[in-house]
Parts: structure tokens; C-alpha cells; sequence
């Protein structure tokens, strides 16, 4: 019989659940995209989660280590799952942990609280464009996004610039003219093979000759070299620097949610040089391991700003930390 290490919580703790006022219809809307976004993982997840806690009457050091693999499953990644774990155990030791639904909410809390170490607020620049450079390697949904946030932005009343910079990708400025098209955003572009940095230059001076509120920049994902790729990169942000002050105001990496761990290190690859504010994370919904939104605010310390939940042009959401987790976590 295993001994329970863990003590008897105080019951005076004034740590209980409270009940929350029904959300808002717009709320509620966003609440129910998340959800269907995550439903793979959800499903195993939630699922695995729930037969541990079933059995579990009050938290002890098995209970842990049954929980280790789950979350390690749901690619959260071993450090963000030793946090998790150790934090719980931290808890347990302190007040003790009383039966599965505490597990679970307790859980929901740890995990919230990752998300939210790394969120930042994003500071919009006081005159205008302000720009937001994507970048992300090839095949992750980058020039998709690009449009998908065009779409976006411009539904909230901004007034919306592309620029097609990735003059390396066979096709990649017809496919962000299509989105263009689609989301009736004008663009800025050259011909296949033209100096990037160029078309941006062309790009920030209509930003401002027009009165643009943002300017959106589609960038190359594969060079002839990584070296290649990031030293363009770094020219393209002091090209922006030149014409507008502080640009790029966001630089928005693209990541593929179904990559999982993989992806991670070309992440990093980017953070370093490109200097990255957050991540977009697209195909959330394809994905059973939608816990690499946690690995990456752990392994990263970026913000996922923006998830992406479908094909649809509309289907780019404003990524929420409490709608992603009470989402995954039922």
C-alpha cells in the first residue's frame, strides 16, 4: 500500500471555486471556436485526465506519476511538465490536495499561470502604420496567416497595407494576392526573385503616403541558407526602422501546432535573430497535442498571440489563455 505523503488541506483556505456570471453572446461565440479547436486534444486528454482523477481520493506521489505521462502526450514537453508536476507537489505538501476534482482544477490553475507569466501587453505605436512583420519557415501557414490577420484587423474598423516581401517561394506573392483579394486589402509587392527589402520600402512609404493604420509583411522562409535567411531578415527590420520609427512594432512568428516539439527548434532559431513578440499558432485544430501552446510560453517565454482554427479566412482567432484552457480541460 502506497503511503500518502501529503497532508490534510485547511479547510479554512479560502481557495474555492466561485460562480461565474454567464459570459456575453460575442464571449460565448469565442468560447465555443476555442473549444472546437481543441476537441483532438481535448478528447484524449481530457479523457486520460478524467481516469485519473476518478480513483483519486487524495493526492499523493502516484497520483503524480500517473499524471507525468499525460501530460508529456499532450506535448507539453518535460520541462513544462516537471514545473507543473513539482508546483502540485508543492501544493500537496503544503495544504494537501482532497480528491480528484481539486486535482483538476488545481491543474487548470497551474497551467493558466504559464500562459499568463509570458503574455505582454502589445503597445500600438502613437502615429501610424503600425507594423507587423510575419516570419515563420516555409509550409507552416505563413502566407495564409498573413491574410487570415488582414482579414482580421480590417473587420475591426483598422485600415490594413500587405506587403508581399517573400520574393524567394515560387508563388508565394500570387497566393498572398488571392488573400488580398479575399479579404479586399491592398498590397504592396515586386516580382519573384526582386530585393525584399526593396518592396518593404515600397511598402512603408504607401503605408504612409495612404494613411495606413497597419502594415502587414509577409516574409521569405527559406533562403538559399539559414544564414542567408536571417541575415535578410535582420535587413528587412532595419529597412522598416528607417522609414518608420520603432518598426517592426510586432514581429509575429508562425509556428505549425501539428510540428508539436519538432517545431520548437526552428523557433528558436528565429527568436534569436528575428526578434520575435509572439507566436501564431496555426492548425490548432488538426493537432491532438495542442499542449504545445504551454511548451512553447515555457521553452520560449513568448506569447501565443493568435491561433489559427480552420481554413476559413476568418478562422484566426486572438489566442485567450482562459478560453484555451477551460477549453482543454472540461
Amino acid at each position: 500500500m502506497a503511503f500518502n505523503l501529503f497532508g490534510k488541506r485547511d479547510k479554512d483556505t479560502p481557495d474555492q471555486p466561485t460562480q461565474q456570471p454567464e459570459p456575453p453572446q460575442e464571449k460565448r461565440g469565442f468560447l465555443d471556436r476555442m473549444k472546437q479547436a481543441v476537441t483532438r486534444t481535448r478528447d484524449t486528454f481530457t479523457e486520460s485526465i478524467s481516469s485519473v482523477i476518478a480513483l483519486t481520493r487524495e493526492v499523493d506521489e502516484s497520483t503524480l506519476i500517473e499524471l507525468e505521462p499525460l501530460l508529456l502526450a499532450a506535448d507539453l514537453g518535460a520541462p513544462t511538465t516537471a514545473l507543473v508536476l513539482e508546483n502540485l507537489r508543492q501544493r500537496a505538501l503544503r495544504t494537501g490536495i482532497e480528491g480528484g476534482p481539486e486535482l483538476k482544477r488545481l491543474l487548470k490553475l497551474e497551467l493558466k499561470a504559464i500562459l499568463d507569466n509570458v503574455t505582454k501587453p502589445i503597445t500600438h505605436p502613437s502615429t501610424p502604420p503600425e507594423v507587423i512583420m510575419m516570419v515563420g519557415v516555409n509550409g507552416t501557414g505563413k502566407t495564409t496567416t498573413t491574410g487570415k490577420l488582414a482579414q482580421f484587423l480590417t473587420a475591426q474598423g483598422r485600415t490594413v497595407l500587405l506587403c508581399a516581401a517573400d520574393t524567394f517561394r515560387a508563388a508565394a506573392i500570387e497566393q498572398l494576392e488571392v488573400w488580398a483579394t479575399r479579404s479586399n486589402t491592398p498590397i504592396i509587392k515586386t516580382k519573384q526573385g526582386g530585393d525584399p527589402s526593396a518592396a518593404l520600402y515600397d511598402a512603408c512609404a504607401a503605408a504612409k503616403a495612404r494613411g495606413s493604420q497597419v502594415l502587414i509583411v509577409d516574409t521569405a522562409g527559406r533562403l538559399h541558407t539559414k544564414t542567408d535567411l536571417m541575415k535578410e531578415l535582420d535587413k528587412m527590420r532595419r529597412t522598416a526602422e528607417k522609414l518608420v520609427p520603432g518598426a517592426p512594432h510586432q514581429t509575429l512568428l508562425v509556428m505549425d501546432a501539428t510540428t508539436g516539439q519538432n517545431g520548437l527548434q526552428q523557433a528558436r532559431l528565429f527568436t534569436e535573430v528575428a526578434h520575435v513578440t509572439g507566436i501564431v499558432l496555426t492548425k490548432l485544430d488538426g493537432t491532438a497535442k495542442g499542449g504545445i501552446v504551454l511548451a512553447i510560453a515555457t521553452e520560449l517565454k513568448l506569447p501565443v498571440v493568435y491561433a489559427g482554427i480552420g481554413e476559413k479566412i476568418d478562422d484566426l482567432i486572438p489566442f485567450d489563455s482562459t478560453a484555451f484552457i477551460d477549453s482543454l480541460i472540461d
